[in-house]
């Protein structure tokens, strides 16, 4: 039986270009155009432009639009001054991640935009009703009616002001957005690079993309969307992050506000900080060429699974096999060495920083 999958405002000008399109999180995505390599190379060198169109945009307002999304989310957006962004999650009672989000802080009192994970975006509205009893709140959900995209790389900012002529952009910092003529217009990405993502009506960002790619921005397909988060050590909703993976567990606690009143998951991400975890996300570097893929156990010298891989690629920026992978807690220290079984092959590793990538990007 097929499935119906959707498709963004930007589908057709993919398949004009030749792009591979598979399913992605209910819709049909290009995977690539030129080529992955290609792609990622010319996000860390130049500029890229990726449709997003399929992530949510839920807006929160109402008198205790505050007080709610400070319920929800594991951040703290108390003082959050207006056109400020803030990253965290949202959690069940018992730590597990319902996904994770961008908070935008909009004009006006209590008043807020939401950016969730395509995926997510029905479970996540749904679970957003569930909680908003005793508060005074409308939760709207118009992520059908919005375009989005992403902008990214050293010249990104060349791209949006002159080729896109969006005033304004270059005086973002990392984290801001501003709000005209019915744009969002934010200064965030998800590739390690300087970029801007840009929320428009669907007409709006099909004229975007099409001056981008006369103009000579590559367009990029969510594979080398995958290899540059991960290059930059951003964890992926249901690898690195899940209902079974907490924010603690994932090295995340810093996007979790513990002496904020309360949030939902607080009480368990309080325990888990005092007695600790039982496993945690690590970043392990393979000293072979072989690649490390999601699914694959982690192991000691002697055989015993500790764990399992996550992520895992060939790093086109650094050269390195390299991988997320979720571990038992005491093997997860900087230095460890641990084996990762490949088939029937065990290649040598160890533990090392997760964010394997960083940019000189400063703004």
């Amino acid at each position: 039986m097929e499935e119906n999958f959707k498709r963004t405002c930007l589908y057709d000008r993919h398949v004009a270009l030749g792009a591979l399109i598979s399913p992605f999180a209910g819709y049909d995505m290009p995977i690539r155009y030129s080529g992955i390599i290609e792609e990622h190379t010319a996000v860390r060198n130049n500029a890229g432009v990726f449709d997003v169109s399929h992530m949510g945009e839920i807006f929160i307002s109402g008198p205790d639009a505050l007080k709610f999304v400070n319920h929800i989310f594991t951040n703290d957006i108390t003082g959050l001054g207006e056109g400020k962004i803030l990253y965290g999650m949202m959690l069940y009672a018992n730590g597990g991640t319902v996904d994770d989000l961008l908070v935008y802080r909009r004009g006006g009192e209590n008043n807020y935009l939401l950016v969730v994970n395509a995926s997510n975006i029905d479970k996540d509205y749904a679970w957003m009703k569930e909680n908003a009893a005793g508060y005074d709140v409308i939760i709207d959900n118009q992520s059908e009616g919005w375009g989005q995209i992403a902008v990214q790389g050293p010249e990104a900012e060349k791209a949006v002001t002159e080729v896109l002529g969006i005033a304004g952009a270059s005086e973002l910092k990392f984290y801001e957005f501003f709000e005209k003529d019915g744009l969002v217009v934010s200064r965030t990405g998800y590739t390690g690079e300087d970029g801007f993502e840009i929320y428009a009506s669907t007409d709006d960002t099909c004229a975007f993309w099409d001056k981008l790619i006369k103009a000579g921005v590559t367009p990029c397909g969510l594979g080398c969307r995958d290899t540059l988060r991960f290059e930059a050590g951003l964890p992926l909703y249901g690898d690195e992050l899940s209902a079974d993976i907490s924010p603690v567990e994932a090295g995340l606690g810093m996007f979790c506000k513990l002496d904020k009143e309360e949030f939902v998951g607080k009480d368990a991400l309080v325990a888990q900080k005092a007695g600790g975890t039982q496993k945690k996300l690590v970043g392990i570097e393979i000293f072979d060429k072989a690649i490390p893929r999601a699914g694959y156990p982690v192991e000691l010298e002697d055989g015993t699974e500790i764990g399992v891989v996550t992520t895992g690629y060939h790093s086109i920026s650094l050269d390195r096999s390299l991988c997320f992978a979720l571990v038992k807690t005491e093997f997860s220290a900087l230095g460890t060495k641990l084996n990762i079984r490949i088939r029937k092959k065990v290649f040598p590793g160890e533990v090392i920083k997760k964010r394997f990538y960083q940019t000189n990007y400063k703004k």
